[in-house]
């Protein structure tokens, strides 16, 4: 039976609850507190701090580790099992997570807890990995929530913001920026040497997909020829960090994009004119049948292109002046969304045909150029005192 104990020391007064516990030699456990509505609101709460089913599962270390298990054969809250490429991903934040001194066991731990090892990944690790390491832990207090081996979850109210106030948005190419890119693509594919022209037969069709779909790279490189529609394209696998085929990231992946039939007709005389073989059944294999990469793709195709329409910039590198692409492959998939918005899309067809699963995302990434048009519509309208007079 719990009880509460009045102590007095070198700090002060303070309030000890004594309750029992299995994990004890002594069986009992004791916690302080330095009020005793504190301590009373503990010993009140008993009944809902869940001690682990059985002693393989105490620390942080073995939470981990059975979160990890889930990941790779079950699939954590209802989603499929992740691939190995994510798992490595996972199982390196895990190590920065269990090389923190745990001072409490798993079901001990407490929203203040939570909060001075949140400091201690700021000052560990960047801001980033910081961040996603307090996300894999999170979720992997949820996780045994679900399993029934905790009651609470003590990182609800700790969370790290993914972006500063002062960090600048995307640069995103504008619509001159995109015309010189495709017209370098017309040129390369009418090149007088035949090495290059036979290349951008692929790459030609390939970026102006990219542009006309806003699909990511790992999407479009590995597109299926079932993936092709009458009117648009279906988003229905992509390449994992390991260079595997697989299902999209996230069922919100899976998608219907709209295409124009420009586009799609230089896609299909393309798929009718090529004459590699093509073990995958892919739109865009290569010469020996597979898949391309992300990095061939970018340095044979994306580089030559962004060259060709001048689209550099120089940079300062260790005191020295270098040129580089302005824009990255994935610069396309920003100028999808920046035109979505520009026409006046709702934020649900947004998210939708982008692939976010979370609306939230789609806020982040975006939200500025939202605002930026909602502006310049309020501006248009002559403001709220248009509206008035």
């Amino acid at each position: 039976m719990a009880d509460i104990r009045k102590r007095v020391g070198k700090k002060g007064t303070t309030y000890q609850v004594r309750y029992p516990s299995k994990t004890t030699k002594s069986g009992y456990a004791f916690k302080s507190f330095n009020t005793l509505k504190e301590a009373r609101a503990f010993n009140e709460n008993l009944g809902n701090l869940k001690e682990p089913h059985s002693c393989d599962l105490r620390t942080v270390a073995q939470g981990m580790q059975r979160w990890l298990e889930i990941c790779e054969h079950e699939g954590r809250g209802g989603r499929d099992p992740i691939s190995p490429a994510t798992l490595e991903v996972y199982a390196y934040r895990a190590e920065m997570i269990n090389s923190y001194q745990w001072t409490k066991q798993l079901h001990e731990l407490e929203a203040p807890d939570i909060a001075v090892f949140r400091s201690w990944l700021l000052k560990q690790y960047s801001r980033d990995q910081a961040r996603k390491a307090l996300s894999s832990f999170h979720s992997m207090i949820l996780e045994m929530n679900h399993q029934g081996l905790m009651t609470h979850d003590p990182a609800f109210t700790v969370s790290i913001r993914k972006e500063s106030r002062y960090d600048e948005p995307h640069e995103i190419p504008s619509v001159a920026d995109i015309r010189s890119l495709l017209n370098a693509a017309d040129s390369l594919a009418n090149s007088k040497n035949r090495d290059i022209a036979k290349a951008w037969e692929r790459y030609r069709p390939m970026l102006y997909l990219a542009v006309d779909t806003g699909m990511r790279p790992q999407e479009y490189l590995v597109l299926p020829e079932r993936g092709m529609l009458e009117h648009g394209v279906k988003v229905m696998q992509a390449l994992d960090r390991s260079y595997k085929i697989g299902p999209p990231k996230t069922r919100a992946g899976r998608r219907i994009i709209p295409v124009s039939e420009q586009t799609l007709d230089m896609v299909r005389h393309y798929m009718k004119s090529r004459d590699n073989k093509n073990e995958h059944g892919l739109v865009f294999p290569t010469k020996s049948g597979g898949f391309q990469r992300y990095n061939n793709w970018r340095r044979k195709g994306w580089s030559p292109a962004i060259e060709k329409a001048g689209l550099l910039k120089e940079v300062v590198d260790n005191g020295e002046t270098i040129v580089k692409a302005k824009y990255t492959p994935y610069s396309l998939r920003h100028f999808f969304a920046s035109m979505l918005i520009n026409e006046n899309k709702n934020l649900k067809y947004i998210q939708t045909v982008m692939g976010h699963e979370d609306v939230k995302l789609t806020l982040d990434v975006y939200g500025h150029l939202i605002r930026e048009r909602d502006a310049v519509d309020m501006a248009q309208s002559g403001g709220i005192l248009g509206q008035i007079l």
